[in-house]
C-alpha cells in the first residue's frame, strides 16, 4: 500500500506506472509465473525506473502505461 501512497505523492505518470506494473505482476502471479511476495518488488522496480515525468496529456500517460507494462514484463521474465 505504501507504493500507492508514494505514487500518489509523486503525481505525474507515477500512478499510471504503478497501475500498469501491478496489473502485469498480478497477472503473472495468477498464471504461476511470479511469486506473490515478488509483486511489490516488480512494481517498485518499475516505479523507480519509470515513475518520474509529467502527465501532460493522454498520449503521455498511455506511453508511460505501455513502457511500464514492458518494463514489468521484462523484470518478471528476468526472474526466471
Amino acid at each position: 500500500l505504501h507504493l500507492a501512497y508514494d505514487a500518489l505523492a509523486a503525481g505525474g505518470v507515477a500512478p499510471a506506472v504503478l497501475n500498469a506494473a501491478n496489473e502485469v505482476a498480478v497477472d503473472a502471479f495468477l498464471n504461476g509465473r511470479l511469486a506473490f511476495n515478488a509483486i511489490a518488488t516488480v512494481v517498485a522496480a518499475t516505479l523507480d525506473a519509470l515513475g518520474q515525468g509529467a502527465a501532460d496529456d493522454l498520449d503521455g500517460v498511455l506511453a508511460a502505461d505501455a513502457a511500464a507494462r514492458a518494463h514489468a514484463g521484462a523484470a518478471i521474465h528476468a526472474r526466471h
